[in-house]
């Protein structure tokens, strides 16, 4: 069986981030509020982002550090 090839390094923090916030955000929450700042990605794209199917654009990880909350040194390096 091949193994599949990670294209992002955000995914897993995205997924955390989701989970940090109470009650946890979902796909399509986090969906909408990257709609609000005019960042299309759709529920499916994030479940694709979060398990490293899908490749995260740089103006992408802006949008996804705003919606969910956290600086996108923090997406990017964790730190």
């Amino acid at each position: 069986m091949a193994t599949e090839k990670k294209v992002n390094i955000v995914g897993l923090r995205v997924k955390e981030a989701r989970g940090k916030h109470k009650p946890p955000m979902t796909q399509d929450q986090l969906s909408g509020k990257l709609a609000l700042l005019g960042v299309s990605i759709d529920r499916a794209g994030i479940s694709k982002i979060e398990i490293g199917q899908r490749s995260v654009l740089d103006y992408e990880v802006r949008g996804l550090a705003k919606a969910l909350g956290v600086t996108t040194e923090w997406l990017l390096s964790g730190k």
